[in-house]
């Protein structure tokens, strides 16, 4: 909550401004942090932006997500709204996607997504206020959803210093995983059901 606003958890916040830092191409080897710490990378060993972490100062940057909470969130299931456990049933675990449906045939059926899941109470919050979700959103039930690797920022040559980069989305035992900056946690979709508004109306309905 921000002065009565509803701010999800995993939005970005003005005081959270970036940590200075300076990279270093290692040929080789890798991407790295000049005074790089333990924390910097994951268990995998991919380097993480860094990022303040000062949940809820300042003013929320709604389109900005923090890469640690986004990431905390995809690991432990959270709603990416409230932080509170996602919702789970028999027929899995509850996503809202923004509608790709043209896309492919059974979208979102192998999608990798960014965005965590969701809890019931959330998604309507979400269809309500969410400008993006408005213009054509989905609730699906999805079965499987592993860890399918990190998305960020790619650099290209160098030497010692980093070359351009460039967005990419790489599975952890792709090679050129040692040359990204990682800034969200992906997840793979498999076994996705659409929910039927007349099952589930307070979790796809948003109000007039």
């Amino acid at each position: 909550m921000n002065n009565g606003a509803i701010v999800p958890y995993v939005t970005a916040w003005t005081g959270e401004r970036r940590v200075p830092y300076r990279l270093v191409a290692r040929p080789g080897i890798g991407i790295g942090y000049t005074d790089e710490v333990m924390g910097d990378r994951d268990a995998r060993g991919v380097l993480w932006m860094r990022a303040a972490v000062r949940h809820g100062a300042g003013r929320p940057e709604f389109g900005q997500v923090h890469p640690l909470r986004q990431r905390r969130a995809m690991r432990r299931l959270l709603c990416q709204v409230c932080a509170g456990p996602a919702d789970r049933n028999g027929d899995g675990v509850l996503w809202l996607l923004r509608d790709h449906g043209n896309d492919w045939a059974d979208w979102p059926e192998g999608m990798a997504t960014v965005d965590p899941p969701v809890c019931v109470p959330c998604v309507a919050i979400t269809l309500r206020l969410c400008p993006a979700m408005r213009r054509g959103a989905v609730a699906f039930r999805v079965r499987e959803f592993r860890v399918a690797g990190v998305r960020g920022a790619l650099y290209r040559g160098g030497t010692s210093t980093p070359g351009t980069a460039e967005a990419a989305n790489l599975a952890f035992d792709d090679p050129d995983v040692r040359w990204l900056v990682a800034s969200a946690l992906v997840r793979e979709l498999r076994g996705c059901t659409a929910i039927p508004p007349d099952l589930v109306p307070e979790a796809v309905a948003p109000e007039e």
